[in-house]
């Protein structure tokens, strides 16, 4: 039932009667839902704007296949880079997807695991949020006999730094229709980093080798940051 014009003025006259504290729990009686959702909206406004000005751009995606990368050296191949770019880590980051595992030993324990690992590598491929990958010999196999990775020798085949370390793998490449073709072919579409000094200090058990991914929209970062990686002291 609506509240008529006499109504309104006598609870206004009423009201204004009231003592502070009357008030104050007359507003928290009648409105205090209005009161808690405003509250609740204005706290995620607050978050959304704070997360959109305080937001980082990434430089690059980074996924690890195989290998465990320590703290130290990550913030090198991270905050080391920015700094050696002079970009502003407070406005620029490195995104890096660790625990990645590949196999292809059907008799692995941890199959399940291998199979969410290679899930997200896709998914990451084919939303072009991940540029680049860190990967153990079997790891990288695996991603160049799937075509994941870019050949290099062409970009950077006459570099005195990089030619050096570049590698070729085995590709089995596809028909029109996206089927496997039964030959194989080799190309260079890696880079050992083992023995270069930010590598070399890590401690890594096996060799270690860098590719970067056939769609990456980076390119240009991508070839800035293995340009570090084998510079770096």
């Amino acid at each position: 039932m609506s509240i008529n014009i006499k109504e309104r003025l006598r609870n206004r006259e009423l009201f204004s009667q009231m003592t502070s504290r009357e008030k104050l729990d007359y507003i928290w009686l009648y409105f205090k839902w209005h009161i808690l959702l405003g509250i609740v909206a204005v706290a995620i406004l607050a978050s959304s704007i704070y997360g959109a000005i305080n937001a980082k751009e990434p430089v690059l995606y980074v996924g690890y296949l195989n290998v465990a990368v320590g703290e130290e050296l990550e913030s090198r191949l991270s905050g080391g880079y920015l700094t050696a770019r002079e970009l502003d880590p407070q406005k620029k980051e490195l995104v890096f997807y660790q625990d990645l595992y590949l196999t292809s030993d059907p008799f692995a324990t941890d199959q399940e695991y291998a199979y969410s690992s290679r899930m997200k590598v896709m998914a990451t491929i084919t939303s072009q949020q991940l540029d680049m990958v860190l990967m153990n010999r079997e790891a990288y196999n695996l991603a160049s006999e799937s075509g994941y990775l870019l050949e290099l020798d062409t970009l950077f085949g006459d570099d005195p730094e990089i030619s050096p370390l570049l590698v070729s793998n085995t590709v089995i490449p596809e028909d029109d229709d996206g089927e496997s073709i039964a030959v194989t072919e080799t190309v260079v579409n890696g880079l050992v980093v083992t023995d270069v000094p930010l590598f070399r200090q890590a401690g890594f058990s096996g060799d270690v080798y860098v590719g970067i991914i056939v769609n990456t929209p980076r390119l240009s970062d991508c070839a800035s940051w293995l340009t570090y990686l084998v510079s770096a002291e």
